[in-house]
């Protein structure tokens, strides 16, 4: 059985070993969350704050973040709620993790971290966690990188059938929205979530040691109940958190995005497959800086190619 002292540890010996001696493992209060982070650069720098998805964790920036650093920027990895070093601060706090939490999460983040203004970046979870508090704080985001476009969903109406072959992409929602889902994940969740690393990303041929050192993060305690409350939340089995109703009412309405931003897709993502204009992003972002499409790329773009990801943010953070 893995204790939480245990849990602990060996999450931050793995950030250590993914970032270096020149960054640190940290923790911060906010009012629902003691927030896991990595932080590395200049205290003094642009505060960069890098959002990791599902399945995944703070490693996913340990090749983007050294290079922001070194161009003097502060760059701050946070582990989402259910993941990594994160936890909840009270147990009788219900484990959801719709959009609204985890977009409030971010801001939250920024509120404890003082931080007025920042960079953001994330795909996955953490694009829709960015995207939220964009569209509701456009003045707390300077600049922002997306992965995959706008993914800002309207909780309240059914989700329209797609094609067959987009639908059998997204099986693990419909598993999950199961009872022998949630036992699945529960069971298997290691083996599970590097079946979609892989099904997701299917040129990206990463190691076990790669993956080993991200999934002991799949083992926090909350992560089961929140990734089932996200995936029946946002497919109208599950009910939302009451304070975030209003909230979920607003990004219903699918707003824009009011800040400069550029949109990086993955050629070989499995799960979002650029339109060939990129119409609709650009009527979805009316401040879009660029639309890229990183070919050799699939879902963990920030991992298969760094360099997109960090060469996107310095082209942000230099304007």
């Amino acid at each position: 059985m893995i204790t939480r002292r245990d849990f602990l540890k060996s999450s931050s010996m793995a950030i250590a070993a993914g970032f270096g001696q020149t960054s640190s493992q940290r923790s911060i209060q906010t009012p629902t969350l003691d927030i896991g982070y990595v932080e590395s650069g200049s205290a003094g720098g642009v505060p960069v704050i890098l959002l990791h998805g599902f399945p995944d964790d703070v490693h996913a920036y340990d090749e983007v973040a050294p290079r922001l650093a070194r161009a003097g920027h502060r760059v701050l990895v946070p582990y989402l709620r259910g993941y990594g070093s994160t936890h909840f601060r009270d147990s009788r706090t219900p484990r959801m993790a719709e959009q609204a939490a985890i977009g409030q999460d971010l801001i939250d983040f920024a509120d404890a971290l003082k931080l007025p203004r920042f960079v953001v970046a994330g795909y996955d979870w953490g694009g829709r966690a960015a995207q939220v508090a964009a569209a509701l704080h456009p003045d707390r985001i300077r600049a922002a990188v997306f992965v995959a476009g706008y993914s800002i969903q309207d909780v309240f109406a059914a989700p329209r059938p797609a094609a067959p072959q987009v639908e059998s992409a997204f099986w693990y929602q419909w598993y999950f929205n199961t009872d022998r889902g949630r036992a699945g994940l529960a069971q298997n969740r290691r083996a599970l979530c590097k079946l979609l690393w892989q099904q997701w990303s299917p040129t990206w041929k990463f190691s076990d040691a790669t993956y080993d050192q991200t999934s002991p993060s799949f083992d926090n305690p909350d992560f089961v109940d929140c990734v089932i409350h996200s995936y029946r939340h946002r497919n109208l089995n599950a009910k939302g958190d009451p304070q975030f109703d209003a909230v979920e009412r607003q990004l219903a309405m699918r707003p824009k995005i009011e800040v400069p931003a550029i949109l990086l897709y993955g050629a070989d993502d499995a799960l979002a497959r650029p339109s060939a204009d990129g119409t609709a992003d650009r009527n979805q972002f009316p401040k879009l800086v660029d639309r890229r499409i990183v070919a050799g790329a699939g879902h963990f773009l920030p991992r298969e190619n760094p360099e997109a990801m960090s060469s996107a943010l310095l082209q942000l953070l230099q304007a």
